[in-house]
């Protein structure tokens, strides 16, 4: 990791921001949960899928992801990549069964 990425620095506001978003996911997903959870399978599916999509979720994750990635260093390593992209490598993304 750079020295530069070692200590980062985010406004108040920009903290407040992205946790207002991740708040919205988190309980409205907690709440569909505990909604659904003596109801069948599929309509639990359907209105997650439903809030995905028509909330924007994945737009307002990517505002998070901005937000957090903003105060970086984004120089790359020898590796041609920067501390971000290092650190992220090796998740186990979704793919296609």
């Amino acid at each position: 990791m750079l020295e530069s990425n070692r200590t980062l620095s985010l406004s108040g506001e920009q903290a407040l921001e992205a946790l207002a978003e991740l708040e919205f996911v988190l309980i409205s997903l907690h709440k569909m949960g505990a909604y659904y959870r003596d109801k069948p399978v599929a309509d639990y599916q359907r209105a997650t899928t439903d809030f995905i999509d028509n909330q924007q979720v994945t737009q307002r994750l990517a505002r998070v992801r901005r937000i957090l990635s903003e105060p970086f260093d984004h120089t790359l390593g020898e590796d041609d990549m920067d501390d971000i992209e290092r650190h992220v490598q090796g998740l186990d993304l979704w793919r296609p069964e």
